[in-house]
Parts: C-alpha cells; structure tokens; sequence
C-alpha cells in the first residue's frame, strides 16, 4: 500500500500544518533508483527517489523539493519502511528523520515534525490497517503484546 500511486493519497490525509498527499505520478517503475512526484493538498510537488525497495519487507526513499515555510526548516526527509510477519498479519514500522537547513533551527522545527509529522504518519498506518485484508481490530490496550500496533516515528539530523 505503501508504494501505490492510486491508494496511497487515501491513506496519508495530513495533520495540522503538514499537508495529504493528493497524488502520486510514477516516473518508471517503481526500483531503486526510480522517482515519483508526490503531489500535496498545499499545492506543493515533492520529488521521492527510492533508496530501497524488498517486496515485501522494506520500502525506503529521500524526499526533497520542499516549498517554504518547511524548506526553511528542512533540507530533505530519509523515509524507511519495514514490514515484519506476525501472527495476526504484519508489523508495519514507519521511520522518516529530516535534515536540518540549520542546527539552531531545532526548537522550530522539533514541534512540527516530532509532533505534526508523527502523528500524520500515525494516521496513515491507521487507515492503511484498517484497509488491509488482514486487520484485526483490538477492542481496547491492554498489556497483551500479542498484536503489536504501526509503530509511526519521526526525527531530525543535524545537517
């Protein structure tokens, strides 16, 4: 789900300043190597270049292309996906970190990315469990580990 240009856009429905993906437009097939633009609901074009792809347990890629306020902030974003089999389906971790225009810029950037970005990541892997064919929905927590959940997180480098 993660690499589909039609259902992607359906997952990732952004949060707060961080905007949804509208589409996604392949430039080859998708290999490592190839790169599609990724098209947001602010109006901005994002260029991905995969950096890695193993069907069906990693998908990882560079983003770049950031339109201001956030390319003041961050230079590019490195996103790796792993996808782990469980017993009741799969454990899905998501992991994107950002690099930093400026080292000071921390305490701007933090805020937005440890807070909005994860939690639009979080969202993402939601919907994408709920859509998938093996979802099992969890009535409440508890301290059964049995079925671990997405795991969604974001951090910075310094550049």
């Amino acid at each position: 789900m993660a690499v589909d240009p039609d259902r992607f856009p359906s997952f990732f429905t952004g949060f707060g300043p961080i905007p949804a993906v509208r589409g996604v437009r392949l430039h080859a097939p998708v290999a490592v190597g190839s790169t599609r633009d990724v098209h947001n609901a602010d109006g901005s074009v994002l260029l991905e270049t995969i950096t890695a792809h193993d069907p069906p347990v990693q998908h990882a890629y560079r983003l770049t292309g950031f339109r201001a306020p956030f390319a003041w902030l961050v230079t590019e974003g490195a996103a790796n996906w792993t996808i782990a089999g469980h017993e009741d389906g799969s454990r899905v971790c998501w992991d994107y970190e950002f690099t930093l225009t400026r080292r000071w810029l921390w305490p701007l950037a933090a805020p937005l990315i440890k807070i909005f970005m994860a939690r639009a990541m979080h969202r993402c892997l939601k919907k994408m469990a709920r859509a998938s064919a093996s979802f099992t929905p969890v009535a409440a927590p508890s301290n059964d580990q049995s079925t671990p959940p997405p795991r969604a997180g974001a951090g910075v480098r310094d550049r």
